[in-house]
């Protein structure tokens, strides 16, 4: 596949087509890496984006207690020391 290097500002760039980034799941930013001549573009992927705004409306319902006490009853601390 072809495509053009265009002007952006003082610099220059590549556009990607809808399809492709659709395709290849590419949202705001890429990973660039540069391998035996090549330039690879690659997806990054941030997994646990959206945590914080997840675990701050869960603690605001309430949604955010253990689901198991931290300690059992019959658990023996002193064989621990």
């Amino acid at each position: 596949m072809n495509i053009s290097v265009i002007q952006i500002g003082n610099s220059k760039g590549i556009r990607l087509g809808k399809s492709l980034l659709e395709k290849y799941n590419i949202k705001d930013d890429v990973e660039l890496i540069l391998e035996n001549e090549y330039i690879i573009l690659k997806p990054t992927s941030s997994p646990r984006k959206g945590w914080d705004k997840a675990f701050k409306k869960m603690h605001e319902k309430g949604d955010d207690k253990p689901l198991m006490a931290d300690i059992f009853a019959d658990e023996n601390l002193e064989e621990w020391s």
